[in-house]
This record gives C-alpha cells, structure tokens and sequence, in this order.
C-alpha cells in the first residue's frame, strides 16, 4: 500500500489507504444499495455506492472522517446520493466534534474531514440535485469553521473540476501531487467553447502547466505538494493534523476579505503582465529556469521554485 500510485487507486483504496491501516469502516457502502433514483430513468446504469466511498478512520488519536470520490463512475460527477452521502460524512463528523469538547478538548484526538476529489464537477442527468450537493457541502464546510479542520486531497485521474473546485477552495488545506489537476472549467471545456486555438485539450503539457499540483502550488492554490503515493498523501495529511487547529487555519486561502483583495491585486498584475504561457507567470515569481520545473522530482522542484509570495494575513 505505501508504495501504491495514487493516481492509479480507486476511491475505496484511498479511503482506506489514507488513513491508518485496518481502521477504516465504510458507511452506506454497496451492500446498502444506495442508488441514484434519476438514472434508472435516463435508461443509465448506477453504482451501489452511488461513485462515493465514506466513512471513519483514524489516523494516530485523530478520528478522520472520509469522502473519496470514484471517477471511473460517471467521471466522479456529483448527484443526489452522493452529495448526501457526503454532506451525511461531515454532520458525523461535527457531531464528533461536539463529543471532544466535552472530554478535554485534547488536540490530539480533534476530529478532521478529508476529501479525496475525483470529478469534473455536477451530474448533469441530475442537476438540479448536484448543484445543490454542492450547496449543501459548502454550507457544512463553514459550519466546520473554528472547529474541525477540512482537508482537501487532489492527485487522481480525473482531477477536481466543475463546483468541485470551488468546495476544494473552501478546505482548509489542499494536498496535491503533480499528477492532480484543479481547476473551474476541464480542458475539453475549454476547447469546445472556445476552440482548440485557445486550448488544446490533447496538450498534456499544457493542461499541466495551467491545471496540475506544480502550478498550483506555485500559485498558492496548493498548499503541500507530495509525490504520488498513498504513503506521501497519508504522510502529508497525518503532519498537517499534529499542528494546532488555529496553525491549519492559516492554510487557508479564501475566506476574508484580505483574501479577496490580494486576489484582486494578482489579477491585476495578471493583467499587467499579460502572459501567453503559464511559464510567464512563473518567471515573473522568480523562477529563471521557469522551462525546467514541470520535468523536475518533487523534492527538487521544492528545493528551486520559487512561488507566489502571499501576503501575511
């Protein structure tokens, strides 16, 4: 298991990969059968697990409660069952919380939540549904706030695309690896709507370059960047949970209106610089030797990049 690919892992191996070994107990798993109830009539297959794996694990004294999504159903995409599965993960979760404040509030067994993204965003054959998953995880996000830390974990096939990004802005932390792609809108996107002249969907450079855990990280929308393995996410998560709550929280990077000005402030350098290439970017930030980070290991592309200096908030 520690040296498993991650990227390669079904979202059932990663609920159990990362967190301690033999700990994990899935909830409204497939012996459940809780199925969409729109697919059958759009004449569409469903999964007994509706593409959501959830439940409890632990890692060290911490319980850790787990959403993983399952891109290979759907393309991980959002709809009723799961959006309730998930939100269902994070009230156990807060209910879990309120338990640890009455026995002595010990930071080492605070409760966290984690999400392991794979998915481009809501299920169109249910929408409306999946848009108000989205809703309704964002809204159990805040009330995490001040409490338990939300942990987002982005490093599978299918990246975390569509509303699914914007859930995965509001964590408080996001682990990436470079194989992970975030981002709003998915490359093929992009290219149907505006053509292939802007985006060229089969570039993988490219997508990379403007999607993947190195750019990220170098903008700040990726707080840790971890190769991939089960072991490196599992590592990466279990030192981001020895810190103190309020230490995680400054993870964050929306939530205040300080961020919303420093956001403010690089689109308008953004502008300003006008780029043609993500590399731009990373030359302005200080990178020289911007064309030699995407071919870089992990470790050496943390010892030499230089990313975006965030404002102390």
């Amino acid at each position: 298991m520690n040296n498993q690919s991650f990227f390669s892992a079904t979202a059932r191996q990663r609920a159990t990969g990362l967190v301690d070994a033999g700990t994990f107990r899935e909830f409204a798993g497939p012996r459940d059968r809780l199925t969409s109830p729109h697919l059958p009539i759009l004449g569409e297959a469903v999964a007994f697990d509706d593409g959501v794996v959830t439940g409890v694990g632990r890692i060290g004294r911490h319980p850790v409660f787990v959403i993983s999504q399952e891109g290979r159903f759907i393309g991980g995409a959002v709809g009723e069952i799961g959006g309730a599965k998930m939100v269902g993960i994070f009230q156990l979760a807060l209910a879990e919380y309120e338990d640890w404040k009455n026995y002595g509030e010990k930071e080492v067994c605070r409760p966290a939540v984690l999400l392991s993204f794979e998915t481009g965003g809501v299920r169109l054959h249910e929408a409306n549904a999946g848009l108000l998953a989205h809703a309704e995880v964002m809204d159990q996000i805040q009330r995490c706030r001040g409490k338990i830390p939300v942990l987002a974990i982005i490093g599978s096939k299918v990246g975390c695309f569509g509303g699914m990004g914007f859930v995965a802005a509001a964590t408080d932390a996001v682990i990436m690896s470079p194989e992970g792609r975030l981002g709003l809108t998915g490359p093929e996107v992009i290219e149907q709507e505006i053509g292939k002249e802007e985006f060229d969907a089969s570039d993988k450079s490219l997508i990379s370059r403007t999607t993947g855990g190195k750019h990220k990280y170098l903008m700040g929308d990726c707080n840790v960047l971890v190769p991939d393995s089960m072991k490196a996410f599992r590592e990466a998560v279990s030192e981001i949970l020895k810190k103190p709550y309020d230490e995680i929280a400054r993870y964050r990077r929306i939530g205040s209106e300080a961020f919303v000005e420093e956001q403010l402030e690089l689109a308008e350098w953004l502008a300003d610089i006008a780029p043609s290439d993500s590399m731009d970017v990373w030359k302005a930030f200080g990178n020289r030797k911007a064309e030699e980070l995407p071919d870089m290991e992990v470790e050496e592309f943390l010892n030499q990049a230089v990313p975006r200096r965030r404002a102390k908030q």
